[in-house]
């Protein structure tokens, strides 16, 4: 039996994942919000002229908080399949979800404190 849901190669399943990433940007304006930071923090970056080890380390802080607010929008999708109705546990699940994503700004918040601060100060 043949998985309908099986990308057939990876041009497939390159489209579906830029599909994804639209659907996101188009349906999360917290993910445009990160957007905007990131790009902030990446023009930042340029002008404080970061080293190869502070630009590894702001992009995956920038990758973090974009792949968290991503499968935070998945888990609320799934949820919202599964029930439109007030149900308890998925409020505790989709609380769970956003609450990683929260986790992941404000580690990137403070990252980008230790990058730029002293950058900024001198």
């Amino acid at each position: 039996m043949e998985n309908k849901w099986k990308n057939k190669n990876f041009k497939m399943a390159l489209k579906n994942s830029m599909a994804g990433i639209e659907y996101t940007l188009k349906t999360q304006r917290n993910l445009r919000i990160q957007i905007v930071f990131a790009i902030l923090a990446i023009l930042l970056g340029l002008i404080f002229g970061l080293d190869t080890t502070e630009w590894v380390i702001l992009w995956l802080v920038i990758g973090s908080v974009l792949f968290a607010e991503m499968v935070n929008t998945a888990i609320e999708v799934m949820l919202d399949l599964y029930t439109q109705e007030f149900n308890e546990n998925v409020r505790i699940a989709k609380d769970i979800a956003s609450g990683a994503v929260l986790i992941s700004s404000i580690v990137s918040v403070i990252v980008g404190g230790i990058l730029f601060l002293p950058k900024i100060l001198n």
